[in-house]
């Protein structure tokens, strides 16, 4: 089994990063069907939501986050940023996209603030905790899973929807149908992440590679030097959708990962409004509609929304 950074990482994340800037500047008769340049069609043309009516009577009384935001006229979010259809910004004009980002967008919404009043910050997946325990981010929409650690130091609305850790494969690909078959594949996935630590037990046989982006580990699959990526299946039907129906996520998770939204600890206001907006746009078919306009373009059906837990 072999792991490590490979030293050729900054040329391959800027090859990716220029690959997605010509994506997202193609013109309409050459954009491919799963790029971000397809998702910015979709939302022209009515297909995406772009929008969700912004409640003007909000009475969340005792957040001191939303009366800040309030004060502050804006709020501010939390997000990533390098998330094909989960959580990406638009390295040309900087709009964002992703299934978190139209979470992010319902919640907002429904607490007052329409998309003129959202303030998107990336957060990176170690400042998580940081940004939302000192304020910096009024809460938090980015692949965050719940668990009793986090919870000592944030609180969590949600979930709003639960993922799993997966195989991504090229489309043509029958030798992968989970992890049991994996003994001697070549396996990429992101250094140190829950997912390559979990890929790298004795269980699976694996020959471990690792980057510094699941961007890269995509671009080796592409290559042929890897034969999977794993991550959390989000993650993967994203890049299945950027990729045009090349590659295909095998869809046998074998994690559980409740995805939350992570908001300042104690403000049981602030929770219990963001869990009312989760379940109204759950049962109202947004959810559902974002899935099918970001995730949904993998090919990839969507699991069933699962239910608040509210504590």
């Amino acid at each position: 089994m072999r792991s490590g950074t490979r030293s050729r990482s900054g040329l391959a994340l800027a090859t990716v990063l220029l690959a997605l800037v010509s994506l997202v500047s193609c013109g309409r008769g050459g954009v491919p069907p799963g790029s971000v340049a397809a998702l910015m069609g979709a939302r022209e043309n009515g297909i995406a939501p772009s929008a969700y009516p912004v409640n003007r009577s909000v009475t969340v009384e005792g957040s001191p986050t939303l009366a800040r935001a309030e004060a502050a006229h804006r709020i501010v979010v939390g997000v990533k940023s390098d998330h094909p259809f989960l959580g990406f910004e638009d390295p040309v004009t900087g709009r964002r996209f992703g299934f978190d980002v139209e979470i992010a967008r319902m919640v907002a919404a429904d607490l007052g603030f329409g998309p003129g009043r959202i303030s998107w910050k990336t957060v990176p997946p170690q400042g998580r905790e940081t940004a939302i325990s000192k304020g910096d981010v009024d809460f938090y929409v980015a692949a965050y899973t719940i668990n009793d650690e986090r919870k000592k130091h944030v609180s969590f609305a949600g979930p709003y929807y639960v993922a799993g850790q997966d195989l991504l494969v090229k489309r043509e690909n029958r030798d992968i149908h989970g992890p049991g078959d994996l003994k001697g594949k070549r396996v990429c996935s992101v250094t140190g992440s829950t997912p390559f630590q979990r890929i790298e037990k004795p269980e699976y046989g694996a020959e471990v590679s690792s980057h510094d982006s699941y961007a890269q580990c995509v671009q080796d699959l592409i290559s042929g030097e890897a034969d999977a990526v794993t991550a959390d299946d989000t993650i993967l039907k994203g890049y299945a959708a950027q990729n045009g129906g090349r590659l295909r996520v095998v869809g046998r998770p074998f994690s559980r990962e409740p995805y939350g939204v992570g908001l300042a600890k104690g403000d049981k206001a602030l929770r219990d409004a963001i869990d009312d907006a989760l379940e109204r746009h759950r049962d109202n078919g947004d959810w559902q509609r974002a899935y099918d306009a970001t995730l949904g373009l993998s090919g990839a059906r969507a699991p069933r929304p699962p239910e608040v837990i509210r504590y």
